[in-house]
């Protein structure tokens, strides 16, 4: 009775490794491509055909041309309240300070996607000339791919049943967990710099007013913030690459899970620092009882 007993708690435990197994398997083959495809970004993700045809081929359509069409409303606007404030005596910005400023966002507004590309660029190139520093010194790519490599020569996982519940099976959890949290924050943070991209024309034409012109500086500063993080994410894994051991220590597997955590954290040090748009997308045993509990 006893040995049976036993022999189903091994089958199960031994089945449920297997299954952690399998699943870290399946991250570590597709999840590190596909995070070096969404943070380290350039002017290229703005060649996509569908989203050439939103912003438009020519000044005569696409949002730009939705853009320019709203600068008649505000010359109405302006006339308007130009017209007012000689009977309210209000405080109201001359017509040649007007026309200056409309002139020069009409400029800025029909160049903004030239402008966010360029942005875009400069950024890529920023970037990747730290990895390139990074990879003169370690000797190899500074990509999520060479970080699988190195965590995989510390931290072990097999499939055998006490696998999974040994500290090297715990520390593997939290780093897959991680890396799922990175892969949905890097993703959303790749589709908000699309967004903003897509609404730089309206961004430039609200410095027209000065009371829209806050719009501009919220919209700069929160593209800003998501450009930035491909600046700080090279950062963070070369200093990862300094703590690499050749002789599996437990130093060198915290601070492993310390660049993990660092990484996770990177767009809410950025927050803090410049102000920004939150990314982060917490993925822990409370957020999963909220989906079942609708709490």
């Amino acid at each position: 009775m006893e040995n049976s007993e036993f022999n189903i708690a091994y089958i199960i435990t031994q089945t449920i490794s297997t299954l952690m197994s399998n699943i870290f398997s399946s991250i570590d083959s597709s999840l590190y491509s596909i995070l070096d495809d969404l943070v380290f970004i350039d002017s290229n993700i703005m060649n996509n055909f569908e989203l050439i045809n939103i912003i438009g081929q020519d000044r005569s359509s696409g949002l730009v041309m939705v853009a320019n069409s709203l600068i008649i409303g505000i010359l109405i606007y302006y006339s308007i309240s130009y017209l007012i404030s000689h009977f309210t005596f209000s405080q109201i910005q001359k017509p040649g300070q007007f026309i200056f400023k409309l002139l020069l966002c009409l400029i800025c507004t029909n160049f903004s996607y030239f402008f966010c590309s360029q942005l875009l660029y400069f950024n890529s190139l920023l970037s990747l000339a730290i990895r390139s520093v990074g990879e003169n010194i370690f000797g190899h790519p500074i990509c999520f791919s060479s970080l699988l490599d190195n965590l995989n020569s510390i931290i072990y996982f097999s499939e055998n049943a006490s696998a999974l519940f040994s500290l090297d099976g715990l520390l593997k959890t939290i780093i897959s967990l991680g890396l799922l949290n990175l892969a949905f924050s890097y993703a959303l943070r790749y589709i908000m710099i699309l967004v903003f991209t897509l609404i730089s024309p309206f961004a430039f034409l609200s410095l027209i007013l000065p009371n829209t012109s806050w719009i501009f500086k919220s919209w700069f500063k929160l593209f800003l913030s998501l450009l930035f993080l491909q600046v700080l994410i090279p950062l963070i894994l070369i200093i990862s690459f300094l703590f690499n051991s050749p002789t599996p220590d437990m130093f060198s597997k915290l601070t492993y899970i310390g660049s993990i955590y660092a990484l996770i954290k990177a767009n809410s040090y950025l927050q803090e620092f410049m102000g920004g748009l939150s990314t982060d997308i917490s993925i822990g045993v409370s957020n999963i009882k909220s989906m079942f509990t609708g709490s």
